[in-house]
This record gives structure tokens, C-alpha cells and sequence, in this order.
């Protein structure tokens, strides 16, 4: 499926790829058939976050992407006019929050290595994102069993 700009809509080119922007959403219409499948399904967990953030189900999600589509999911979160925040992981890949203007900025408070992020921090951000309150609890208290058992070894 190859996605053409149309009068009506505003296009231009970026990195060689086609964006389209229609009033519901932005698509990017690639070289050829193969690369637009590829985008659409890479992007399909993305895209049915964004469902589920505007039908209330979630007031804060988070998700890996690619990087290479960075400039493709700021356009559709622009265009939803969705809060959003999006830190570098590595390895080509990027860490995508968006959803209620609070909650990202919550999340813009946080250490963006989220490996680094303390029990409270953890424990927090996995609430805010809808886990399991009683799982969030025991992850956090073997967190900070850890927290007490390295402070005891050091001393």
C-alpha cells in the first residue's frame, strides 16, 4: 500500500521518506511496498497504545521503539496533540512515554536509565503505568531487601 499526499493534506519529504499528515494521523509512505509493511508492523504496538490512551484504558504508556521512527511517532503524538517525552536506550533503539500532560511530567523527573531509577522510583512509574499494585509491592521490596542487604556488605 503505497500512501500518496493529497491536495488537501500537508506533505513534505524527510530523510527520503514521504510524510502525509491527515487531520486523524500521520503516515509515512516509504520507497516501496516492502518498507511501508515494515514501518506498519514495527509500529503496530505503538499505534494500538495510542487506542488505548485515548479511550481512557491508560493514562500513561510506555514503550521501545526503533529510532528510526522517531521522527514519525513526534509527528503522530503532535498531531494527537499528546504529551509525550522520548529518551535514547542504545543500541538504535528509543524509549517513548506519552499520555496525560502530568504523567509526563512525572516521568521527564525520572532518571531516563531506567535500570538506574531507585526502589520508590521503579515502584512509582510501575503504578503510574498500570502493573499489578500487589506485584509493583513485592518488586519493591526485594529492590529494597537488595538496597539493605549491599548497604550491610559495605559496611
Amino acid at each position: 500500500m503505497f500512501i500518496q499526499a493529497v491536495s488537501s493534506f500537508a506533505a513534505y519529504k524527510r530523510n527520503n521518506v514521504n510524510v502525509v499528515r491527515t487531520p486523524q494521523q500521520t503516515f509515512t509512505s516509504c520507497c516501496d511496498k516492502d518498507c511501508l509493511k515494515t514501518q506498519i508492523s514495527d509500529l503496530r504496538v505503538f499505534n494500538h497504545h495510542i487506542y488505548e490512551y485515548k479511550k481512557g484504558l491508560r493514562r500513561l504508556i510506555l514503550t521501545t521503539e526503533k529510532g528510526q521512527y522517531q521522527d514519525v511517532i513526534e509527528n503522530r503524538l503532535q498531531n494527537e496533540k499528546i504529551p509525550y517525552l522520548i529518551n535514547p536506550v542504545g543500541n538504535g533503539k528509543i524509549n517513548v512515554f506519552f499520555g496525560d500532560e502530568r504523567c509526563v511530567k512525572v516521568a521527564e523527573t525520572l532518571n531516563p536509565k531506567l535500570n538506574l531509577l531507585s526502589p520508590e522510583q521503579d515502584f512509582i512509574l510501575g503504578i503510574m503505568l498500570g502493573y499489578d499494585r500487589v506485584m509493583q509491592c513485592e518488586r519493591y521490596l526485594k529492590f529494597k531487601d537488595k538496597e539493605i542487604n549491599r548497604t550491610d556488605s559495605m559496611i
